[in-house]
């Protein structure tokens, strides 16, 4: 069973739902280890001073940024982590869009958010409103200790979260030499249009993602295993131990509902916890066990 990244929730308005996120993307890329030819032994890469030519020891290794070409600045750990934000488990949506305002471009890696104990609710709340507004949530998120712009937005059943690349991430094509004008203006008559048009209408059909396969990677597998068999290797996998999703209260959410549309402002996760959660009164054992042993102290003291 798949472990979540982290487990939170989504942060919207008042309202909190518990989450957890999940990969949406299954690496099937073959990979490879560098071996000596000569007897198969694997090829160790080592870290050595470009300078001495010595290897150097994991703990004597600092990070540094190269400002000028053989000028660096040393980075150090307190530096990454003043720079890390603080909240790393929650999705705080800052505001919804038009699902198809976003240019595809923008988009760069898939995951899932599933609902956390008693979170359903809450859960298919978001995603149905999302799904008839026809809304996209654009959110911040920290995986690991990097933040991420994303969006939360409906597929079926589920909510899916997109990593979105930044504006300065993209290359504008209008930077490249692209042709301009009217197809007019390249010689295209309009029944070289008209054939073409009619071209793309004959090969049209629906979107069936399932129908498509990496062939080389298929054809790779076949030949490695077919040298495995013959070496007599055998191959050894351990599924991983499942983890539990965080427990959830119930939530009124008419209530928190109508009190963002009053506010018009997002309440951050943990601090909606704090105000939410009611403050625990140690056991009536446990207080006059506490009370006796004070007042053992206190007869100590003036003996």
């Amino acid at each position: 069973m798949a472990r979540p990244i982290w487990s939170g929730s989504i942060s919207f308005g008042l309202l909190n739902i518990p989450v957890s996120l999940m990969s949406g993307e299954r690496k099937t890329d073959l990979s490879f280890r560098m071996l000596d030819s000569r007897d198969k032994k694997p090829i160790r890469f080592e870290r050595v001073n470009a300078d001495t030519g010595e290897e150097v020891p994991w703990k004597d290794i600092v990070k540094a940024f190269e400002y000028a070409k053989g000028s660096y600045v040393v980075v150090e750990k307190e530096d990454i982590a003043a720079a890390a934000p603080e909240t790393h488990e929650t999705v705080e949506v800052e505001t919804f869009v038009d699902a198809g305002s976003i240019n595809l471009r923008y988009f760069e890696k898939p995951y899932v958010l599933t609902p956390g104990k008693r979170a359903e609710k809450g859960y298919v709340l978001l995603r149905d409103t999302l799904r008839k507004t026809g809304k996209v949530g654009i959110a911040r998120v920290v995986i690991r200790t990097r933040e991420y712009l994303c969006s939360v937005m409906p597929e079926d059943d589920a909510l899916v979260l997109l990593l979105l690349r930044y504006p300065q991430e993209l290359v504008e094509p209008d930077e490249y030499k692209l042709p301009t004008g009217k197809a007019a203006d390249h010689r295209v008559t309009p029944k070289e249009m008209a054939m073409a048009e009619q071209l793309i209408e004959s090969m049209s059909s629906e979107w069936k993602p399932k129908g498509y396969h990496d062939e080389f990677r298929a054809r790779l597998s076949a030949t490695i295993k077919k040298r495995i068999k013959s070496a007599g290797a055998t191959t050894k996998f351990e599924e991983p131990e499942p983890r539990e999703d965080a427990a959830t209260n119930v939530v009124d959410f008419m209530s928190l509902l109508q009190q963002s549309l009053k506010t018009n402002k997002r309440t951050p996760a943990k601090a909606a916890a704090r105000k939410a959660a009611p403050a625990k009164k140690a056991p009536a054992k446990k207080a006059r066990k506490a009370t006796a042993k004070k007042t053992a102290r206190k007869k100590a003291a003036s003996a």
